[in-house]
């Protein structure tokens, strides 16, 4: 007897999700110092976490021994503070990822539908198949979401719909208006989840109104993370602004103590930290100018980025990829988003962005 076909059929057919190589894979696999290494590969920050954040982690550590607080209850009154979002149409994740997991545990089933865009997160139709729902891929423009296209793959059976703005892996972005057009259309019994993991990276003209059309729009479910200009990668916490009854039956279906101790006592003092997150801004629109220029230069494309990262159009990119690591730069290859001649490179500090570039060009005459 094969133990695992006792599983669903619909979890058989996942395909995991394929996460960035770590430094120390790399090392061990092509015998490189690990100090030499630079990873571009995760869209994480690459000033770190936020000082205000680590003096509360040290705090933390003393009471460790105990469980969490399984409310969040000092992560929750920091965000309505800042946020001005009640408590109770907060949800906390172990990262954004735990949120998306959330939505589709709490208003999928085999007998429902979600929709997401050709080329967005691999997480939506992840957490749409493990709950055995139908995952419907509408078709992209120009690498980005087609809110029309969207609009007609919606169902009868369709209970979520997955937007990501900016997006990841294209980095393209939908403006306000565009979106509120959208969740005007949108039937009223259809979840929207609106991913908005990177947008501490958008300008201030372009930051994101959905907060104020929670009230407006009850079906609306805002996912947000520490991980990406916050620098908490590692710790692993989201959050999900939304409706009371949303918020009730999503944290229905969440565990207990989803996110950790330091997690929480991180999260809530990285939220004041509004001078790092202005500084990792700023290092991350000197970093953006620095890469496309440098790829200006060697005459390659890229699809413009309003997140952390861009996606560049390189040819063969597993070939690419193989020779990239081989010099000790880490990028990630995006064939598993239907996009195999791409790489995505994050941003990096400056040194690390020009150690890529210098690799990439000596790799690409190598290729010549």
């Amino acid at each position: 007897m094969n133990l695992c076909d006792l599983s669903p059929q619909y979890v058989r057919a996942i395909a995991p999700y394929p996460p960035g190589k770590p430094i120390a894979e790399v090392a061990r696999e092509l015998g490189l110092a690990e100090h030499s290494i630079v990873k571009l590969a995760s869209n994480e920050n690459p000033l770190g976490p936020s000082p205000k954040a680590l003096a509360a982690i040290d705090n933390a550590l003393l009471d460790i021994a105990r469980y969490p607080d399984g409310s969040g209850f000092e992560l929750k009154a920091a965000l309505t503070r800042k946020l001005g979002v009640p408590g109770g149409q907060i949800v906390l994740g172990n990262g954004s990822n735990d949120v998306l997991e959330l939505v589709a545990r709490a208003f999928l089933a085999p007998a429902s539908s979600a929709v997401f865009s050709r080329h967005a997160f691999a997480v939506y139709p992840l957490a749409t198949q493990a709950v055995g729902a139908q995952g419907i891929e509408a078709a992209a423009h120009d690498y980005g979401h087609d809110l029309d296209a969207m609009l007609d793959a919606i169902r009868a059976d369709t209970r979520v719909v997955f937007i990501a703005n900016p997006n990841n892996p294209t980095g393209t972005w939908l403006a306000n208006p565009e979106l509120l057009a959208f969740l005007q259309r949108v039937p009223e019994n259809v979840i929207v989840v609106l991913d908005e993991a990177y947008g501490e990276y958008l300008p201030q003209d372009k930051q994101s109104e959905a907060l104020a059309w929670l009230q407006r729009f009850p079906n609306l479910v805002v996912s947000r993370t520490f991980s990406k200009a916050y620098g908490l990668a590692g710790l692993r916490v989201g959050y999900g602004l939304t409706s009371r009854g949303v918020a009730d039956m999503m944290n229905r279906v969440r565990q207990p103590f989803n996110v950790n101790s330091l997690a929480l006592a991180a999260a809530a003092a990285a939220l004041d930290d509004t001078d790092f997150i202005a500084r990792s801004y700023a290092l991350n629109q000197l970093g953006m100018r620095q890469i496309t220029q440098g790829l200006l230069l060697m005459g390659l494309d890229y699809i413009p980025s309003f997140g952390n990262f861009l996606a560049i159009r390189i040819g063969n990119a597993a070939a690419m990829n193989r020779r990239l690591l081989e010099k000790g730069v880490i990028v990630r290859p995006i064939g598993n988003y239907a996009m195999p001649e791409h790489l995505r490179v994050s941003i990096g500090l400056a040194a690390e962005n020009t150690t890529f570039l210098q690799a990439l060009e000596s790799a690409l005459k190598e290729q010549a």
